[in-house]
């Protein structure tokens, strides 16, 4: 399947690393224009840096904002005022004790991922449907279904992020824009490699403690290991395509099988 997507422009938030840089780097090898951002100037360029290495003929901007906050929004859609890809991807997470989560915490976690998506729909969505194509993808997690005990506050945050997706589908139907959400099992990034090593200690080698995690806190994966950013990036890019054209509403995994073999 050749995918292009010349002449269209693509957000990704949080994509100065891991998955949301995956994400960009896939939409411009298809040849979108793509927006990076993220809070840290000093890293968003180094995030450009690496994609056009990969990637030399590639279009990018860099936004430098804090989309978990209005303003933040507000200066982005300054910038980038139409987009006919918006991939939200910035999300946080972390472990805590379900009962040591502050409310401070939880109003954190909500409004960073999932305020910050419902932010840019309302921004962008209007655009899409005037012009009749469009795509709108969230990227969830299978911590939306199977919530974990050591971070329910992320869980919470990812169902809802769910509930925006099928939502706002509904609101761009028959428009021609498309709204789903990925499903992405655990995922290999250096966020994740600290989360793992803060579960089943910090003294095993790398490979040995991706084992044992997913042995004892994701014993469902039929991929019996973590799943790699580039491998979300292709199904975000397939999403992005006018050959998903038909695929609206719905929740798209990559879960390595963890999700199916636990939900009734």
């Amino acid at each position: 399947m050749r995918i292009a997507l010349d002449g269209r422009t693509a957000v990704v938030t949080g994509s100065s690393q891991g998955i949301g840089l995956a994400i960009a780097t896939g939409l411009a090898a298809a040849g979108a224009r793509v927006v990076l951002t993220g809070r840290s100037r000093e890293r968003l360029e180094s995030a450009a840096g690496a994609l056009r290495s990969g990637e030399p003929d590639a279009d990018v901007l860099t936004v430098t904002c804090d989309l978990a906050t209005e303003q933040g929004a507000a200066e982005l859609h300054d910038v980038v005022p139409a987009t006919d890809i918006l991939v939200n991807n910035l999300g946080i997470f972390g472990s805590r004790p379900p009962l040591e989560i502050t409310d401070e915490e939880w109003r954190t976690y909500f409004d960073t991922n999932v305020l910050s998506a419902v932010r840019l729909i309302r921004h962008y969505l209007p655009g899409m449907t005037g012009q009749g194509w469009g795509r709108v993808q969230n990227i969830a997690s299978d911590s939306a279904i199977v919530i974990p005990a050591e971070m329910i506050h992320y869980g919470m945050s990812k169902t809802a992020l769910l509930a925006v997706s099928r939502g706002f589908a509904k609101e761009a139907a028959g428009t021609g824009v498309t709204v789903n959400s990925v499903i992405a099992g655990p995922t290999h990034t250096g966020g994740v490699e600290d989360f793992v090593h803060e579960l089943v200690g910090g003294d095993l080698p790398w490979d040995e403690a991706q084992r044992e995690f997913m042995r004892l806190h994701r014993p469902q994966s039929l991929l019996r290991r973590l799943i790699e950013p580039e491998e979300i990036a292709n199904l975000v890019v397939y999403l992005s395509s006018p050959q998903a054209s038909a695929t609206t509403g719905a929740a798209v995994r990559v879960d390595g099988g963890y999700v199916d073999s636990i939900v009734p």
